[in-house]
């Protein structure tokens, strides 16, 4: 919906930019036209320029189509500058033909060629707002897709919270080895488990020395199989995180999150496993 609003958005403010231009072009072109003893309509000026601004509405689309293909970052700007190089003329010279042919012009295309070349520093402007607009635009979509992205992991640890707090049995309880001792670990207190081989490593709470970690005899996957997915989610392909115990996030440049935990551990979710976990946890 966010996507689409956004879309919308973009071609609201193309009609716009088409409907002004083309009024204030038409009444510049009237003004010359009358100062140059061959005064013309409304209705003929406003198709005039009508018809050779129109030419700008499918290369907007284009602009927009290969900013959604590249991105808004360095790519999506040098393939931009690069489409200008063939997009720029080619409107001129499409320009020059439909001023040729409403104003009755001929000379064939020695005068086309001449006529694109005077307007080139429009279309240079015009492109460049365009391109402009559709990066605006770009990031806008952007930032509401990572605040839409946030809302939903805020919303996922809202809920492995109330699912622990909703416990009424007897907390499960893991047998972890630290050295040549066992310590019996309430599974709720374990904040993330990392894959070492057919071990798992627990991570959990803090200790006099800082974290606390200790060792069981079983693979990650085979541990992830029955542990809650509300509660217990990847962040990564050798890492089960306990959501519950996430104390803040925050969204990096590359799309992936940064979970800091209650002890203060951080633990980065990839972009890859951040879609993952939220589509496992049903958002």
């Amino acid at each position: 919906m966010k996507r689409a609003s956004t879309s919308a958005w973009v071609w609201a403010f193309s009609v716009y930019s088409y409907v002004a231009t083309t009024l204030s072009a038409a009444w510049f072109a009237r003004r010359a036209a009358r100062a140059a003893g061959a005064p013309m309509s409304f209705v003929e000026s406003v198709s005039w320029q009508g018809a050779s601004y129109a030419l700008w509405l499918p290369f907007a689309g284009l602009v927009w189509a290969m900013l959604r293909r590249f991105g808004a970052g360095g790519r999506g700007v040098a393939v931009l500058t690069l489409a200008a190089i063939l997009l720029v003329p080619l409107e001129s010279l499409a320009a020059a033909w439909t001023d040729m042919a409403f104003r009755g012009a001929g000379g064939g295309w020695g005068e086309a060629l001449g006529r694109a070349v005077g307007r080139l520093p429009v279309s240079i402007l015009l492109y460049t707002a365009i391109a402009a607009a559709g990066l605006a635009a770009a990031h806008r979509q952007k930032a509401v897709e990572v605040q839409a992205r946030a809302d939903d992991l805020e919303t996922a640890l809202e809920t492995a919270r109330g699912a622990l707090a909703r416990q009424v049995a007897p907390a499960e309880r893991l047998m972890v080895s630290n050295g040549s001792r066992r310590t019996p670990v309430d599974l709720a207190q374990v904040e993330w488990f990392a894959a070492a081989g057919n071990y798992v490593v627990v991570h959990w709470g803090q200790g006099e020395g800082g974290e606390r970690e200790g060792l069981i005899r079983e693979t990650l996957q085979a541990l992830e199989a029955r542990l809650d997915p509300a509660v217990f989610a990847r962040s990564h392909r050798s890492t089960l995180v306990n959501l519950a115990r996430v104390r803040e996030t925050q969204s990096l440049s590359d799309g992936s999150w940064r979970l800091t935990l209650e002890s203060g551990a951080e633990l980065v979710a990839s972009r890859t496993y951040r879609d993952d976990l939220l589509a496992r946890l049903g958002r």
